[in-house]
């Protein structure tokens, strides 16, 4: 397995660095959220949407009077949600249905003996894909209640939107499927040296954390890791940790309080080990951070839906844009020094001096990481 990673990762690095017709990175929703709109309003062909939660609010109510003013026009809209994150009934897309789009909700909560297992499977991609022509990816679902986050997401207009056409057609087909044909949708989708990775749920054959494992383990000055929750597996910790003994500088970003406090909790639980290891743990101070990315040598980068836990690696359909490209690490550099500039940085002290309760609830919820 381990030979098998690293000769597809010499495969995408081996390769030819595309220059994309235009690229532009959105971090504040509400501007993501407009620009969005805007290449809905002029889609000619098709627009296909996947998304984890599409809320009944006012950011929802706006997607939804535009994608079904599309299906009027006759343009082809198709939408993928899952059932888990978006809990509107079926009735609340009836305004795009009835104009002639097409809704799925991604596999519906199921009674069976694996109850906990099966439907702990979802769909946490974002993907927006316009004729062929403009695609977001990133971390932003549709909702109102998020417009303040800071989140990383990443609008192409190039043929290469085409890739994330059949990224999507292979997930909408598969909406109400448990069994799949896994190397089919495992397999990586190169273009030029950039890489899209459909991650599937799987606990022995994680692509996405092998990838993040296998470049940090190759780092030669910095690995950055910016996401909301920041549980990483054993191997990925002992990676980063090896990295700050071969002299590479390691941070981590991520928000002083997320929307998931469970996690928070039990992330602060190992936060004391990896400061004395050499780990820079920086904290986003102004709000909820929900960007999900890796920065590697300041050439190697990932843009994705998953954050840095094992619920992303282990049990969701997740996808990452990885590889090298002048355009993309430029706005992504960008994109993280202006988090750091808002960062406080972990207070070692402070930690140590946690009261035994904070201690005691720690130790009770870290079992409970791989559901994390």
């Amino acid at each position: 397995m381990k030979n098998k990673t690293k000769k597809q990762q010499k495969k995408y690095v081996a390769g030819t660095e595309v220059t994309l017709d235009e690229v532009s990175l959105f971090d504040d929703n509400l501007e993501l959220y407009n620009n969005q709109l805007k290449d809905i309003a002029a889609a000619k062909e098709y627009v296909y949407l996947e998304t984890f939660r599409f809320n009944d609010d006012a950011m929802g109510e706006r997607f939804k009077r535009a994608l079904a003013e599309k299906a009027r026009q006759g343009v082809k809209v198709r939408i993928l949600v899952d059932a888990w994150g978006t809990r509107q009934k079926k009735s609340f897309f009836d305004p795009i249905i009835n104009a002639g789009g097409e809704v799925r909700f991604f596999k519906k909560l199921i009674i069976t003996l694996n109850f906990i297992s099966d439907n702990h499977r979802r769909d946490h991609r974002k993907i927006l894909v316009i004729d062929n022509r403009i695609a977001y990816i990133g971390s932003a679902n549709i909702t109102a209640y998020s417009l303040s986050w800071r989140e990383l997401n990443l609008r192409i207009v190039d043929p290469m939107a085409r890739l994330f056409q059949k990224v999507f057609n292979d997930n909408y087909a598969i909406y109400n499927r448990l069994d799949l044909d896994k190397l089919r949708f495992k397999r990586d989708i190169n273009y030029g040296q950039m890489s899209i990775i459909q991650e599937i749920p799987s606990r022995a054959r994680q692509r996405l954390a092998r990838r993040y494992e296998y470049l940090i383990n190759n780092a030669k000055s910095e690995v950055i890791v910016e996401t909301p929750y920041f549980l990483p597996s054993p191997r990925l910790r002992k990676a980063l940790t090896a990295a700050v003994e071969r002299g590479v500088k390691v941070t981590v970003i991520s928000p002083v309080k997320s929307d998931v406090q469970t996690a928070d909790i039990v992330r602060r639980h190992t936060l004391g080990s990896l400061h004395e290891s050499g780990v820079e743990m920086k904290f986003y101070t102004p709000g909820n951070l929900h960007a999900k990315c890796l920065m590697v040598d300041g050439e190697v980068f990932s843009i994705s839906s998953a954050n840095f836990d094992f619920r992303s690696f282990q049990h969701q359909h997740e996808l990452a844009l990885i590889g090298r490209n002048s355009q993309i690490s430029a706005l992504l550099a960008n994109h993280i020094n202006n988090t750091l500039q808002h960062c406080i940085d972990f207070n070692f002290e402070e930690w140590s001096k946690r009261s035994r309760f904070d201690r005691a609830i720690e130790w009770i919820l870290f079992p409970l990481r791989f559901l994390m």
